[in-house]
């Protein structure tokens, strides 16, 4: 059998690990504000739902490609 704790403690297993790392939190936070725009919910109704500031959500609609 292949001995794959040595491996995975290598740089190599570290970089391909880094490199197709799932979606962050933050990501998919912000992946679902589009999708509460369009059901009608305000950025306040949005950054309570989905624990973002305000902030952060105004950024990221004003960044968003239309």
């Amino acid at each position: 059998m292949l001995d794959l704790d040595g491996f995975t403690k290598t740089r190599l297993y570290q970089s391909i690990l880094a490199k197709t790392k799932p979606e962050t939190e933050l990501e998919v936070k912000l992946k679902l504000v589009s999708k509460c725009i369009d059901r009608g919910m305000s950025i306040q109704e949005i950054a309570e739902f989905l624990e973002l500031d305000l902030e952060t959500i105004r950024q990221y609609l004003q960044q968003k490609p239309e």
